[in-house]
């Protein structure tokens, strides 16, 4: 049952993962500008930098 779980949470990670727009593309940027700035990891706010206000 353990392997069960394991390889249903490992199967909707990756399906979640593939929903997410891609780094530095418009819908990504527009997202993170909704997203609050205190929510920020440091490569999202490196990436946003590089991707969004320096194109």
């Amino acid at each position: 049952m353990k392997r069960f779980s394991a390889i249903l949470l490992s199967v909707s990670i990756l399906f979640l993962a593939g929903c997410s727009a891609e780094v530095g593309s418009d819908q990504w940027c527009a997202d993170m500008k909704e997203k609050p700035k205190g929510e920020w990891t440091a490569n999202e706010a490196t990436d946003f930098t590089k991707h969004c206000l320096l194109k």
